[in-house]
């Protein structure tokens, strides 16, 4: 199929309270908590802005005043800003849905907004030359924490195996968070059913457009990449002198 090589809107998923983060979140949704002076959040919309990102639309819930004050329609960050509020929390294949009358026939980034990489690592992400769909992958994370991404020769992913339990195959590339999607995406979200955990998974939407032959290139992200899970993770990261900005 023909797709635009360069892609300019992106999704940003920012709706949870994220309990883990304990009292960090009492005031502040989780996309929001500072990590190297600048709420995360920020440091992912910079990042897409200066890869060519001119359309963001971020998927807000808990405390979505606090996101929407700062960024306002985005003007001051290069780039124009439009919300969403998921008032459901049944998911993340449920949230592409949200967002597409903003993407329409556009391909689109779509990130999570609590990884944090640094701005280059968007550069493989902004373009689709001729895929379906990209994903973001790590390598030696592990696996058992998220998604195994199994890769063939062509560097096309084959399956994904979620949180897999012992005796399951496994991978060495982690699932990292972000995604590019073309347009068909939201014919696979459409018909998803709940899974085990009772809710509508984006990754089952994934595994199916790669069973179907679609696409779906890996793409292995080089440098920093933080999953900000926890607030341990937090002290970490504002400990560390390396800058996911730089």
């Amino acid at each position: 199929m023909s797709i635009s090589q360069e892609v300019t809107h992106a999704m940003i998923l920012a709706a949870g309270r994220g309990t883990r983060m304990l009292h960090l979140t009492e005031d502040l949704p989780k996309p929001m908590i500072p990590v190297r002076g600048r709420p995360i959040l920020e440091t992912i919309i910079r990042g897409l802005q200066e890869n060519g990102v001119r359309r963001v639309l971020v998927v807000v819930g808990y405390r979505k005043e606090v996101i929407m004050d700062h960024f306002g329609d985005g003007q001051n960050f290069g780039l124009e800003i439009d919300y969403v509020v998921q008032e459901v929390q049944n998911g993340t294949g449920k949230v592409v849905e949200l967002g597409r009358s903003f993407t329409g026939a556009q391909p689109f980034v779509l990130a999570y907004g609590d990884i944090l990489v640094p701005a280059s690592s968007y550069a493989p992400l902004v373009r689709l030359d001729g895929d379906d769909a990209r994903i973001a992958v790590r390598v030696n994370e592990d696996v058992s924490k998220g998604g195994a991404v199994f890769i063939n020769e062509e560097g096309l992913m084959t399956d994904l195996i979620e949180k897999g339990g012992p005796g399951q195959p496994t991978s060495p590339y982690y699932n990292a968070g972000i995604y590019t999607f073309s347009p068909v995406i939201h014919d696979y979200v459409s018909r998803l059913r709940l899974s085990p955990r009772g809710e509508y998974e984006l990754t089952d939407a994934i595994r199916e457009m790669a069973y179907d032959g679609l696409a779906v290139r890996a793409v292995e992200l080089q440098g920093e990449w933080a999953d900000v899970r926890d607030p341990g993770v937090v002290q970490d990261l504002n400990q560390t002198q390396t800058q996911t900005t730089a």
